[in-house]
């Protein structure tokens, strides 16, 4: 019997990994013309003579507050200068992120037929990695000067569990997140559940739009975090139940569960020691895979679902 059992699971993965692999390639074969501009480049490289042309052709880039003379001292300052020189070391070769971000929109394009490649337009923000990608309708921003890497010296100051995203890789999954954000409809978000459903729609958003990201990479994890929260599902679930937090409107449980952070805080120092931040998020993204595995629902009437659907449907079981 259990060889019987065993050989019909291996069956069914079988066949759903040959369903999947169909399903991609023919994502593939969608036409979209994605081209990145390099603003960054264009601007580092102009002089006083070519902003005028520069400005004509990127007029939204250019705030008119700002007189020329200043855009002409912001292309001389060393820092400035400095700072070009590092994102061009970082990203001569723009291919690979290229790739993906084409990657992303044949997804896009596929579940949103509807959608229609915008300008794409690199820059430098000062690190304001706050904003790292702006989407518009028409006009996406990636600064990539909040890409240059984990350990790079422009980020000291800047805490590790933020920086330990700073990193080409996490380019398109920023990307992804910034258009979650624009599909996903959830009216309110007053208690821990709502967050967490709220998190858990962005997070398999990404599952669909960017599939050949890892689940580390989604989240913004290490792998050695996200294995934690593989093995403490089960305690961490069980913790939420017995403190009654998942209908609690107390305005500290995101900055404890949802929002980035070194740790998450259960105030167990056991715990609070080896956990990462956002576990909120993660376990709303299991809640909501559940929910799409066995309910047979579009991903457009998933991202405008309430909370409440969601979760009551969704039979949810933390792994033990």
């Amino acid at each position: 019997m259990k060889r019987l059992i065993f050989l019909i699971t291996f069956l069914v993965i079988i066949v759903s990994c040959k369903k999947e692999n169909e399903h991609e390639k023919e994502i593939s074969q969608i036409d979209i013309d994605i081209t990145i501009e390099r603003f960054d480049k264009l601007f580092s490289e102009a002089s006083a003579a070519g902003l005028p042309n520069l400005k004509k052709a990127y007029p939204f880039m250019f705030s008119e507050k700002y007189s020329d003379s200043t855009w002409i001292a912001r292309m001389n300052d060393t820092l400035q200068r400095e700072l070009h020189k590092e994102v061009f070391k970082a990203f001569s070769n723009f291919e690979d992120v290229e790739d993906e971000i084409h990657q992303f929109y044949q997804h896009l394009k596929y579940y949103f037929p509807e959608t229609r490649a915008p300008r794409i337009i690199t820059s430098t923000s000062d690190v304001d990695y706050r904003n790292n990608v702006i989407v518009t309708d028409t006009i996406v921003l990636i600064a990539l000067d909040t890409y240059l890497g984990k350990d790079h010296r422009f980020y000291e100051g800047i805490q590790k569990y933020l920086t330990q995203n700073f990193t080409k890789e996490q380019i398109v999954v920023g990307l992804a997140e910034a258009y979650g954000k624009k599909y996903v409809f959830q009216t309110e978000r007053k208690t821990l559940l709502d967050e967490m459903i709220y998190a858990g729609k962005l997070l398999y958003f990404k599952d669909i739009m960017i599939p050949f990201k890892s689940d580390a990479e989604k989240i913004g994890y290490t792998q050695e975090h996200l294995d934690w929260s593989k093995a403490n599902e089960s305690y961490i679930w069980r913790y939420f139940i017995e403190r009654e937090l998942l209908y609690s409107t107390d305005s500290k449980l995101p900055g404890r569960f949802i929002n980035p952070a070194p740790f998450s805080k259960f105030y167990l120092v056991e715990i609070d020691n080896e956990s990462p931040g956002k576990i909120g998020q993660y376990i709303g993204w299991q809640i909501v895979k559940a929910y799409m595995k066995n309910n047979k629902v579009s991903l457009k009437e998933l991202l405008s679902a309430s909370p409440e659907d969601i979760f009551n449907n969704s039979k949810f079981k933390p792994n033990k």
